[in-house]
């Protein structure tokens, strides 16, 4: 009589020990009551201060019949909100036409803080993105489109058109021959050092542009940035060899969007030309670009307690590493399930891999928990709080369903990615504590510490890179354009990195500490003796 004892095939472990891996880490999370509540948490602090800040937020506007409520942003042609307020010397153009000037001098003057509480402290100079230069455009309607070519304070000659769009052309310098020319619907900026040799900027197409436009001279400066704020700022440019071709009239002066002062009547800050022989001086304020910070609310404001809001997902991801651990020494499953067998008859399976396959699970686990976290937060918050904002009559940022979807799941994404790295930090230092405190000083510490660093430190630009507070560029709901300076904040709608690139910059830390993470079990592992 013979026995024998029957084979377990060595697939199982192979084919049904991960998904019973995965069962047994998500079986360990919801039971650990703590986790939970980090996770709970994490939601109610999140949506509690985008809520809070909504709720809170009131915007009033001077206008010719006082103060009230501040008009819809102005949108461009394709739906931005943006700037256009500009000192415009222009005449008809009917049909193709060009119109050529020097540039002999820009000049301009900034307001700075000031030195002496009481004393306005006035600067003489153009800020970087103080214009001048040439421009045509369908109308003066705001908000129409337009293409021009100018000199700036400090970014060379550019070719911008239609607010959003910029290129560059060569260096500043003095004198500086600009010229425009339109034919049909399509409109080039040139450059000259001598008003001889003709250099091209750019070509750019104006779909539908009328047969009679507006062509000139104009002059723009956006405000100065202080440390969190911009400050009045002007530019004169002076225009003199002025050749006009399709375009023979008088010229036309228009203080196009200019802004009304606290009584609602007297233009604040006014530009103005001065003609002198054929020389035209030039002074205008405002700009001509996107208005990523005077546009209205944004919708990623909802999302300013994210920061705060990922230190209870970090918490729980480190301690989510440890808890199984607590409740069953020896690695097995849940009370009511068994635990993975350790027969030598499993090829598919050796021994030393397998802590590798229990932290891949807690990893997808805590990732999925965390997703899950920040989809609630984000659906709730963002819509919620855009809302509010209109209730109290709040002009709200253009945003399209694209960018709201991508806002509302790149938070999830961000947050699981945050959740993954603190895990992978857990097994590398081996501390909770420790480990914990090295996440948040990671993740969260930077996108809270750049709004109090000091502007010239240059510090902002690389913590929002290079450290996995990156991630959070994934949220901006409006973009930031290359042309357009504003305060190195993410409160001010600041990433110096585009959203999916920033996403990328954390993920890759979460994938990074994972890698690593593993590779220490495996040694450990490796050095048990069998």
């Amino acid at each position: 009589m013979s026995s024998f004892t029957p084979h377990r095939p060595g697939r199982r472990a192979g084919r049904d020990g991960f998904p019973r891996l995965l069962r047994a880490e998500w079986a360990g999370f919801r039971s650990a009551r703590g986790l939970v509540l980090a996770m709970a948490a994490s939601v109610l602090v999140t949506v509690s201060l985008g809520l809070l800040i909504a709720g809170g937020a009131r915007s009033t506007c001077v206008t010719s019949k006082g103060e009230g409520p501040c008009p819809a942003p102005l949108v461009g042609p394709d739906g931005t909100a943006v700037q256009d307020k500009y000192y415009f010397v222009h005449q008809p153009l009917k049909g193709n036409g060009d119109i050529t000037a020097r540039v002999s001098g820009m000049t301009g003057q900034m307001r700075l803080p000031d030195a002496v509480p009481g004393v306005r402290n006035v600067k003489e100079g153009a800020v970087p993105w103080a214009k001048a230069g040439l421009l045509v455009r369908q109308s003066l309607t705001r908000g129409m489109p337009y293409a021009a070519v100018m000199t700036t304070g400090g970014h060379g000659v550019r070719m911008q058109h239609d607010f959003v769009h910029d290129v560059a052309g060569g260096p500043a310098r003095e004198p500086l021959w600009l010229r425009l020319t339109r034919s049909g619907d399509t409109v080039t900026g040139y450059e000259s050092g001598d008003g001889e040799t003709w250099t091209e900027v750019g070509t750019v197409t104006l779909p539908g542009l009328p047969e009679t436009v507006e062509i000139g001279l104009f002059a723009a400066s956006p405000g100065v940035l202080w440390e969190t704020a911009k400050a009045f700022a002007e530019a004169t440019a002076t225009f003199d060899q002025i050749g006009l071709r399709g375009a023979n009239g008088p010229w036309r002066h228009d203080d196009v969007g200019v802004s009304l002062g606290p009584d609602g009547r007297t233009p604040h800050h006014p530009g103005g030309v001065v003609e002198s022989g054929d020389r035209l001086i030039v002074t205008g304020s405002g700009d001509i670009g996107p208005a990523t910070v005077e546009g209205g609310m944004r919708a990623d404001l909802m999302l300013t307690g994210g920061a705060v809001g990922l230190i209870p997902v970090l918490v729980a991801a480190v301690s989510f590493l440890t808890a199984g651990h607590r409740r069953r020494p020896s690695g097995t499953g849940p009370p009511n399930e068994p635990d993975e067998p350790d027969a030598p008859d499993e090829p598919d399976e050796p021994r030393p891999e397998r802590p590798v396959r229990r932290l891949v699970a807690k990893a997808v686990v805590v990732g999925a928990v965390a997703f899950v976290t920040g989809l609630v937060t984000s659906g709730v918050v963002v819509p919620a709080g855009l809302a509010l904002l209109r209730a109290n009559q709040n002009p709200i940022q253009p945003i399209t369903l694209g960018t709201g979807l991508r806002v509302v799941v790149g938070h999830a994404a961000l947050t699981a990615a945050a959740a993954v790295l603190a895990l992978g930090l857990a097994v590398l230092v081996g501390r909770r504590v420790v480990a914990a405190v090295l996440a948040v000083a990671l993740v969260v510490v930077p996108s809270l510490a750049v709004p109090f660093l000091p502007s010239g430190a240059g510090l902002a630009p690389w913590l929002l890179t290079a450290t996995p507070a990156a991630g959070f560029a994934i949220t901006q709901s409006v973009p930031t354009f290359a042309h357009v300076d504003v305060g190195w904040s993410p409160l001010g709608g600041y990433h110096p990195l585009p959203p999916w690139a920033g996403l990328a910059v954390i993920f890759g830390y979460a994938a990074l500490a994972l890698g690593a993470a593993a590779a220490v079990h495996r040694e450990n592992r490796a050095k048990v003796p069998r």
